[in-house]
């Protein structure tokens, strides 16, 4: 049928950029090629990205999707050129749920922060004069740094971009290379990101205005009523706890937990509580509608296991074991944000997380998680009585794995 009498609804296409950055996968967007009615917060711009991932999906594979049924992959960025004098882009991102039909817009993706600088020089987003002098006259390659302002969290990000010319003498993002991340399978060029100044200058790193607590658990399932934790906002809000507590080692793989359904509801018991603890939630109730943030982690002193690629790390490579839960499953490497958190916490004399990487004044900690390895650097003080993260570094890779258009159905929306 045609006209009016038309029964189906066609699909439309929009520009779109699927890349990998760090260990996760996402759908980048500029803002301006959306269309205008999901240029601005609200459910159009929500429907469109959960059909462009493929969610809600019930039998959470996301197969009508750009997603791929892990909390790793279901997750989309928005890019805009920055307005402001002291950034070139502006990020936004969108952590899309499988199952249900929801984005959390409360915090940032770090792992997928790696691609943006990229994916802002290629969308044409960063001043190309900027772009142009990142290279000296009498070399072949150099640094572009790119300034993000990162939208969900009101930060800045600065992402060290490697750029090369071409056979035509034209700067472009280097993305091949032989950096190695663990989580990864290929080697790519290595991406460093600096965030600055991730907790607010007028609120407390630790929210309850301690290093560790007591932490009320009573109901959780758990041995006991109460455990030791630290709870921290860098990065993202997360909950440290000791892995002999929850009664693991530190070296579980996503087998170990994700496949034990009594197990993932007291996690998500235990990180409902936390959030309720660290003032994020009012209720328990209320972490259904949040379940990117708080995290939930717990960490043990440095010992021998194999990976989930089955490479082995030793005691000696590491200063301790992390492991974390996305999205209610453990993560197969680390969430970017988490390693964030980790860093400050790492760097700051007296939490769980510096007594479990042997304590002391650190700078830098190189941590297992279920890949392998990653290497974290910070600078905490306390600054009137309230501990803040000055700046916290890590390496990343990035990626793009296809540039073209995405097809969604236009009544989707």
């Amino acid at each position: 049928m045609t006209g009016s009498n038309q029964l189906f609804a066609p699909q439309i296409s929009i520009p779109a950029t699927y890349m990998r950055g760090g260990t996760s996968k996402g759908t980048f967007f500029k803002l301006s090629d959306l269309p205008e009615r999901c240029q601005v917060a609200g459910e159009a711009r929500d429907n469109f990205l959960l059909r462009v991932v493929g969610s809600p999906d019930p039998y959470g594979k996301q197969i009508d999707g750009l997603g791929n049924g892990s909390s790793s992959t279901s997750k989309t960025v928005i890019l805009s050129k920055s307005d402001g004098p002291n950034h070139d882009v502006n990020y936004l991102f969108g952590q899309v749920n499988i199952a249900k039909p929801m984005i959390d817009w409360a915090g940032n993706c770090g792992n997928l922060t790696a691609a943006v600088g990229a994916c802002a020089i290629n969308m044409g987003l960063v001043d190309a004069e900027k772009i142009a002098n990142s290279i000296d006259d009498n070399a072949d390659s150099g640094i572009c740094e790119v300034c993000i302002w990162q939208e969900n969290i009101g930060k800045t990000i600065i992402a060290h971009v490697p750029v090369y010319k071409d056979a035509n003498n034209q700067v472009q993002v280097q993305e091949t290379g032989d950096f190695e991340l663990d989580g990864v399978t290929f080697p790519a060029a290595e991406v460093k990101i600096e965030f600055i100044d991730p907790v607010d200058a007028t609120s407390d790193m630790f929210p309850t205005g301690n290093l560790v607590d007591d932490f009320d658990v009573l109901g959780c399932g758990l041995d006991t009523n109460s455990v030791k934790a630290t709870f921290i906002s860098a990065g993202i809000p997360t909950i440290f706890m000791k892995a002999e507590d929850l009664g693991f080692t530190g070296t579980e793989l996503q087998g170990d937990i994700n496949s034990d359904d009594v197990l993932l509801a007291k996690l998500e018991k235990i990180r409902a509580t936390g959030g309720v603890a660290m003032g994020l939630f009012k209720d328990v109730s209320e972490a259904q509608t949040s379940q990117h943030i708080p995290k939930i982690a717990w960490v043990g002193a440095a010992q021998s296991y194999t990976s989930s690629s089955g490479k082995s790390v030793n005691t000696g490579e590491i200063d301790l074991v992390v492991r974390a839960m996305s999205m209610g499953q453990l993560h197969h490497a680390m969430m970017g944000t988490a390693a964030v958190a980790i860093a400050a916490a790492a760097t700051t004399k007296g939490t769980l997380v510096n007594e479990a990487a042997g304590g002391g004044n650190l700078s830098e900690v190189r941590f297992g998680h279920p890949s392998g390895t990653l290497l974290v650097g910070g600078k905490t003080e306390q600054v009137d009585g309230r501990w803040q993260a000055k700046k916290v570094s890590m390496s990343r890779s990035a990626r793009r794995i296809m540039v073209g258009e995405v097809f969604v159905p236009a009544d989707a929306f």
